[in-house]
């Protein structure tokens, strides 16, 4: 442009089935939990935002049994923090979902407490989901080999796999309510330690996991 002025344009493009699919899988998600939806998207002043309201709000009536709340997501950011417990299965695109579950894992504490799960859609042949399970933090190589990363989240993308690809919600119970009992039993992570608090490593953490379930 001229003036020495530079511009950058991004486009956010999504077409009906690609937001009826991943609507699917949220509300086949909830059926599993409370039975309940919110569908965050900008419609106000976004036009993806406009068919993707269109469209869950289309899926829904698939799902009588699951109720769905929309929220902006800007709000949902805001009432993520100030009642998190309102919400139970969330629906949302790519750019407001990298946010939103970013603000939610700070709810946690730190990054290192969030699994993840990548679900898609029902094979039609077996009805299986590809899926793919990580911590929602990723590799953090800046602090490989320290023996300082918090497996927890790890851990916890494990028993979404036992719950969500091999149907063994059972042992996933388990191995939640292990990580549970060590955190009520004190045993921390640095990142999850407050100020002066003594802290365990990785290793640590992963064997006093494994020994609640054990036990």
């Amino acid at each position: 442009m001229g003036n020495g002025q530079k511009r950058a344009i991004d486009t956010q493009v999504y077409e009906t089935y690609e937001i009826d699919r991943i609507a699917r899988v949220a509300f086949d998600l909830a059926r599993t939990r409370g039975s309940r939806v919110h569908s965050a998207d900008k419609k106000n002043v976004m036009k993806s935002g406009v068919l993707w309201d269109e469209v869950v709000k289309g899926v829904a009536n698939d799902y009588p049994d699951v109720k769905l709340e929309h929220i902006l997501a800007d709000n949902a950011a805001m009432q993520l923090v100030r009642a998190p417990k309102q919400f139970d299965v969330m629906v949302t695109d790519n750019l407001f979902g990298d946010i939103l579950s970013d603000v939610a894992a700070m709810l946690t504490g730190s990054l290192g407490m969030l699994p993840s799960a990548s679900l898609g859609a029902p094979d039609p042949a077996t009805g299986k989901r590809k899926a793919f399970y990580e911590p929602v933090h990723g590799s953090a190589p800046d602090i490989m080999g320290k023996g300082i990363a918090n497996p927890i989240a790890m851990i916890a993308s494990f028993a979404m796999a036992l719950r969500y690809s091999f149907n063994l919600s059972e042992l996933a119970d388990r191995v939640e309510n292990a990580i549970a009992s060590v955190l009520e039993d004190g045993l921390r992570t640095a990142d999850i330690a407050q100020g002066g608090a003594k802290t365990i490593g990785t290793q640590e953490m992963g064997a006093a996991i494994l020994a609640k379930l054990r036990a």
